[in-house]
């Protein structure tokens, strides 16, 4: 098993996040910390975790700060940022320090699930050993390529996906992929691919809202209303 800390500073964030890690065969969830000072407390208790799942705003540090405190003290385990900080400047520093991949908050499922089993495929071609030549390399650094964008599936006619734009520019808030679907007469599953393909090209907008229990609902508003 890959064994995964998450570090988030909001405590709904990081029990979500967590839950996601635990739905993805092969990795489980051995640490849970909302700050900088609680995420090295557990690296330094725990030798074996492979992977940190690390927000960059935390209250009392930044995530880049941890990396730096987490190699400067030995700590050998990979990072994959995962946080709402969108300046490139923050991409730049985790590149430098060696981050392996970066989530922009709010994602699906789905987002997080793809980078994970990329995690695993990288684990999977370094675990031999022995020597590398070019094809091994590059299947190497491969590993890591981020997933394809969604496309529309052919069913997507024009009027279909200009339905999906006006439920949303018309909405007064943010709606569900199901009161898409209701107020479109398309499944809901259409409307979601339609929906992620929009929230991915930049033309709408992902929240989450967090309920007592049980994984957040997303919710989208057209772009425009930003």
């Amino acid at each position: 098993m890959i064994e995964v800390l998450v570090v988030d500073d909001d405590p709904r964030v990081a029990r979500v996040n967590a839950a996601y890690v635990g739905k993805v065969p092969g990795f489980h969830v051995a640490g849970v910390a909302h700050c900088a000072a609680g995420a090295l407390r557990q690296l330094a208790a725990r030798p074996d975790l492979d992977l940190v799942l690390l927000d960059q705003c935390l209250p009392d540090a930044t995530g880049l700060s941890v990396v730096r405190d987490m190699r400067r003290r030995g700590h050998r385990a990979d990072v994959i940022m995962v946080t709402a900080s969108r300046d490139v400047a923050t991409v730049r520093a985790s590149l430098r320090h060696g981050v392996l991949h970066y989530l922009v908050k709010p994602f699906a499922f789905a987002g997080l699930r793809a980078r994970l089993e990329a995690y695993a495929r990288l684990r999977s071609a370094l675990d031999d050993g022995g020597e590398a030549g070019q094809d091994r390399v590059d299947r190497i650094f491969g590993a890591l390529s981020a997933p394809a964008a969604p496309v529309l599936p052919r069913e997507h006619a024009a009027t279909t996906a200009e339905r999906v734009h006006r439920a949303l520019r018309e909405a007064e808030g943010t709606l569900s992929a199901r009161e898409v679907a209701d107020r479109t007469g398309i499944s809901r599953q259409t409307a979601q691919r339609c929906l992620k393909l929009l929230e991915r090209t930049g033309r709408a907008r992902l929240t989450l809202r967090y309920g007592d229990a049980g994984r957040p609902e997303h919710r989208y508003a057209w772009a425009a209303r930003a």
